[in-house]
């Protein structure tokens, strides 16, 4: 944004206050009304291939953008403006003076807040969410560094909508992998981290965790394990406030407690409610005990930890996770802080957090290695762009510097050649990321250990690359390797073994070994499920993995009941349009038609079809196959010129995007073939019959079941020519071809 120093001819951008993974803060100038104020900028520069989530990144940055401004209290931050400059999007601010919570904290030595400013700060709290959920919104992202304490003491909540946007277009990352890149788990409710929908008494537990916090020094569960710390979210009561700090008052102690209680319905049900009880205690008048008694103790259907705890008496599943980082303070390699509140903040700009670095080696300064580890930052934030060969380079470049500055061994080398590895996967290069995977492996397992989670995470990433390359059988023999060892150092439960356990139920059905595939995914939905929670986007994967092997044993009404429940899921944790609800629906169609429910599977692939145009342009692979899978369906029930028709269309788009002879252009030629021998037109069918005859034995051997197939098909139709009594039926449209496996790796 340096260069784009005037947006719409009117806001002349002044200083950068923030820069984050998603966009830009500046210091702007309103040149129409003579005044400052904030703009926050966001530029979707996507590759030329992802129409759709640039697509969806706009749309749903207006949507959020009308919301917040919408709100009009003096407790929100006012959004005077928004837009798109130049492929920009914005959204023009009130430029607030002040400090943020966090900020405060780390003014302060870490130490709590003057008890006045915490009652105080609580009860303006209070009163703005009240207004924003009586207007239906929910923030979703309370913590420190979102509320502002401006210099005349007004407090002020910020990012209303961005929270939801970033939720919305994938920046919220899922908790699986070796810790936790989303931000900092300290504030979180046990809904949201059960992947279950939320709604305001969500943003009530977030704000008892941050008045926990600036009224004792510490979150609600400070400790040293990131996974530990959402266990104690769901399971372990908070010590009360007070025993950190004894001048506390104690009706605020039982408005905190309230607020904490691990369920949505003991706790107070609206913000309102909480600001009216500070008031009366304010002014003497307080005398209510609290709704329904102590809520903050646990139900009696889950076993409690001791509230005095510590990492090593979490369960086991919780042990090798790293540590959860608060918002307060500032990242390694940071500006100064500033004073300005519009600064980007949440989801905006936490990414994974660098690790500390290392002390400069000879000839390596410190400003060397800390630009190295913001172009590391910078790799990670176009990969969560979907823009893996940028990213890519950037790694390459990265990992070559750092180890000429740190040594080829150094893990900060490591760190940068394993995600060059999942670039190049991503990017088709499943050879070269093989090769980046195995000396990743090789390098952690010297430095840290054979079971170490680094180096587990690089042989797992090993098989899925051989799995790709389709080595199966190899990559189950590392799969196993891998689980044996996660399972002895983190347990059967540990989300890491989960994801472990979930790759290799994938490659067990590649492997056609389809009873086996079906059971172990069957056994970590389940465990997802009790982990995770039924609705979040890990459990629905493994879900997604059951229905195949079920559709893979003929088990088409299991199959279709598994993939309906996914599809539903997916479309309230990721939305109607998100790619693996799409993928999801694709499944759903193909279980209609092979139970002969033609016409409700037509009805769903014109809807399909429709949407994936929307999202990714009509020749997108994608919307090709829905395309196709309508085709087949119009076939079945008859409709042959209809069928005809798509499979036409669908030929020559294949045809033009991936070239004649590509086995998905072959099955919409065969397809065509197969349309006009049912409407009489032998002669013109059996000419495509010869061509995908030939490409298919040209390509893929003699031998080879479609080669042999083809040729099947091509005799048929010569009987037909030459009405042979032994040919009564035409061939049979093809089932759609099954599209990629989405969740197929949900660590990634």
């Amino acid at each position: 944004m340096a260069e784009t120093r005037l947006i719409q001819g009117r806001y002349q951008l002044l200083d950068l206050i923030g820069r984050g993974g998603m966009g830009e803060v500046w210091r702007a100038r309103d040149e129409s009304l003579g005044r400052q104020v904030a703009v926050k900028c966001l530029k979707p520069s996507g590759p030329p291939h992802d129409r759709s989530f640039t697509r969806v990144l706009r749309e749903r940055f207006r949507r959020e953008a009308r919301v917040a401004a919408a709100l009009q209290h003096r407790g929100v931050t006012v959004v005077h403006d928004f837009g798109e400059h130049e492929g920009v999007l914005y959204l023009v601010m009130e430029l607030l003076e002040g400090r943020n919570l966090g900020q405060l904290l780390e003014d302060n030595g870490r130490r709590a807040l003057p008890v006045d400013d915490v009652i105080d700060i609580a009860e303006q709290m209070a009163d703005a969410l009240g207004y924003t959920h009586r207007q239906g919104i929910v923030h979703r992202d309370l913590k420190p560094a979102n509320i502002m304490r401006l210099s005349d003491g007004t407090v002020k909540i910020c990012d209303f909508g961005i929270a939801r946007l970033a939720q919305d277009i994938g920046f919220t990352s899922k908790l699986t992998g070796t810790g936790i890149s989303m931000g900092t788990p300290h504030y979180m409710s046990p809904e949201q981290i059960g992947g279950v929908g939320v709604d305001q008494r969500s943003d009530l537990y977030s704000l008892g965790c941050v008045l926990y916090e600036i009224a004792t020094g510490v979150p609600p569960f400070d400790l040293d394990d990131a996974w530990g710390i959402l266990v104690a979210h769901r399971d372990t009561p908070p010590r009360p406030p007070r025993t950190h700090r004894a001048a506390l008052p104690e009706f605020f102690e039982r408005v905190v407690l309230d607020l904490l209680a691990k369920s949505p319905e003991q706790r107070p049900q609206e913000a309102d409610s909480v600001r009216r009880r500070i008031v009366l205690a304010r002014t003497g008048g307080e005398r209510e005990a609290g709704p329904g008694g102590p809520p903050y103790l646990l139900p009696a259907s889950r076993p409690a930890l001791s509230p005095s705890a510590g990492p090593g008496e979490l369960p086991l599943w919780t042990r090798s996770m790293t540590t959860g980082l608060r918002v307060a303070g500032t990242r390694h390699g940071d500006a100064e802080p500033v004073d300005h509140a519009a600064a980007l903040t949440g989801a905006w700009t936490t990414g994974v957090r660098p690790p500390a670095l290392p002390a400069p080696s000879a000839g390596a300064t410190s400003g060397a290695l800390r630009s190295l580890a913001a172009r590391h930052e910078e790799g990670l934030a176009l990969s969560r762009l979907g823009r893996w060969a940028e990213a890519g380079e950037i790694h390459r470049a990265v990992a070559t510097e750092r180890a000429r500055l740190l040594g080829a061994a150094h893990s900060e080398v490591l760190a940068g050649r394993y995600q060059r590895g999942v670039c190049l996967s991503r990017t088709g290069h499943d050879t070269e990321a093989l090769g980046e995977f195995d000396q990743v492996a090789e390098g952690r397992a010297s430095a840290l250990g054979p079971d170490h989670p680094d180096t587990l995470a690089a042989r797992q990433e090993t098989a899925y690359v051989l799995a790709r390359l389709g080595r199966h059988a190899e990559a189950h023999r590392v799969y196993a390797a891998v689980l044996t060892a996660r399972e002895r150092t983190g347990g059967p439960d540990h989300p890491d073994t989960l994801g472990c356990r979930h790759d290799m139920a994938f490659n067990l059905g590649r492997l056609g070994r389809t009873d086996e595939s079906y059971r172990m995914s069957r056994e970590v939905a389940d465990a997802r499920a009790r982990v995770l929670g039924a609705g979040h986007p890990d459990t629905l994967a493994t879900l997604f993995e059951v229905g195949y092997a079920l559709g893979r044993a003929g088990r088409w009404q299991e199959a279709l009941d598994t993939y309906t429940r996914v599809a539903r899921g997916r479309a309230l944790v990721l939305g109607a349009t998100h790619p693996e609800t799409l993928s999801t629906r694709q499944e759903i169609g193909i279980c209609l038609g092979r139970l002969g429910r033609g016409t409700e599977a037509a009805e769903l692939y014109r809807a399909l079809v429709h949407d994936r145009t929307e999202a990714n342009g009509p020749d997108d692979a994608e919307t090709l196959r829905a395309r196709h899978g309508l085709g087949v369906s119009l076939g079945r029930l008859g409709q042959w010129e209809g069928a005809l028709a798509e499979a036409r269309a669908v030929c020559a788009a294949r045809e033009r995007t991936l070239g004649p002879g590509h086995p998905d252009t072959l099955v919409s030629c065969r397809e065509i073939a197969v349309s006009l021998g049912w409407l009489g037109r032998w002669a013109e069918a059996l000419v495509l019959y010869r061509r995908v005859a030939e490409a298919r034995t040209r390509v893929l051997g003699v031998g080879h079941p479609d080669a042999v197939a083809s040729r099947d098909d091509e005799a048929r139709c010569l009987q037909q020519l030459g009405h042979s009594a032994a040919f009564t039926e035409a061939p049979q449209p093809s089932v759609p071809p099954a599209p990629p496996r989405p969740g197929a790796s949900p660590h990634r």
